[in-house]
C-alpha cells in the first residue's frame, strides 16, 4: 500500500485589511500569528491578531459559499426546482456570512484603528534613523535581551541572530521612544527588548524612504555630461 501524501499546509485567507495592518505594525500577517501563538505580543495587539482570526474565519464561509453558488450556476446540474432551491438557500447563506464578515472587519477597525492613530503620531515625531540605528531597530525586532554580566557589571544587548548592540546605543532608542525594555525580568537574567510602535514605525518610514529614491545610472563610457558646463 503506498504511503499516504504529506498533507499541505493550509493556505491563509486574505482579508481586505491585510495591509494595513502589515504596515502599522511592520511585520506580515503569519508573522504576528505566530507572535500570538508565542505570546510576545501586547493586549493590545494581541486583540487585533484576534480580531483579524475571526475576520480571516468569516471570509473563509464567504468564499466557500461563493464558490458553491458558482458551480451551481455552472451548468452541471439540472435546471429544475430542485437547483432553484439549492441557489435560494445558498444565496441566503452567502448573505449571512458576508452580514457576519462585515461584523468581523468593524471589530478588526475598532482594534487597528487606535493602534494606526499611535503610529501616526509617533511617525511625525519620527527623527531621521541613521544607518547604525537601522541595523540596531531591525536586530532587534527578531528578538533581543538586555543583559548585565555578573562579574564586569557591563551591560549590553544580544539579539537572537546573535548581534550584539551596545548599551549606550538601546539607551540612545529608548530616549527616543523607538524600543522599551521588560523591566518586569532582571537584567542579570536578561530583560526582554521589543520595539514599541514609534520604532515600527520608522524602520517602515525607513524602508520606505530608501525604496522610493531613484538609483543613479552610471554614465557610459565616453559620453558627454548631462548639464556641460556654460561657454564662456
Amino acid at each position: 500500500m503506498p504511503p499516504q501524501p504529506a498533507p499541505t499546509p493550509a493556505r491563509r485567507v486574505l482579508t481586505q485589511l491585510d495591509h494595513r495592518i502589515e504596515a502599522v505594525t511592520g511585520h506580515d500577517i503569519d508573522t504576528l500569528w505566530t507572535y500570538r501563538d508565542r505570546g510576545v505580543l501586547d493586549d493590545q495587539h494581541a486583540q487585533l491578531v484576534d480580531r483579524h482570526g475571526e475576520l480571516a474565519k468569516a471570509q473563509t464561509s464567504v468564499t466557500f459559499y461563493l464558490r458553491l453558488l458558482s458551480r451551481l450556476s455552472s451548468g452541471e446540474f439540472d435546471v429544475d426546482s430542485a437547483l432553484f432551491t439549492r441557489i435560494d438557500r445558498t444565496v441566503d447563506q452567502l448573505q449571512e456570512a458576508a452580514a457576519t464578515r462585515d461584523a468581523a472587519a468593524k471589530q478588526v477597525l475598532a482594534a487597528l484603528e487606535p493602534i494606526e492613530a499611535a503610529a501616526a503620531a509617533s511617525a511625525a515625531q519620527a527623527r531621521q534613523l541613521s544607518p547604525d540605528d537601522q541595523a540596531a531597530l531591525l536586530a532587534i525586532a527578531g528578538g533581543a535581551k538586555l543583559h548585565e554580566h555578573l562579574l564586569t557589571g557591563r551591560m549590553s544587548v544580544t539579539a537572537a541572530s546573535g548581534t550584539r548592540i551596545p548599551h549606550a546605543k538601546l539607551q540612545q532608542l529608548e530616549d527616543a521612544g523607538l524600543v522599551v525594555r521588560d523591566t518586569g525580568h532582571p537584567v542579570h537574567a536578561g530583560q526582554p527588548v521589543a520595539l514599541t510602535d514609534a520604532g515600527r514605525a520608522a524602520m517602515s518610514a525607513a524602508r520606505r524612504s530608501a525604496t522610493t529614491q531613484a538609483p543613479k545610472v552610471p554614465a557610459r563610457p565616453g559620453a558627454s555630461p548631462s548639464n556641460p558646463a556654460p561657454r564662456r
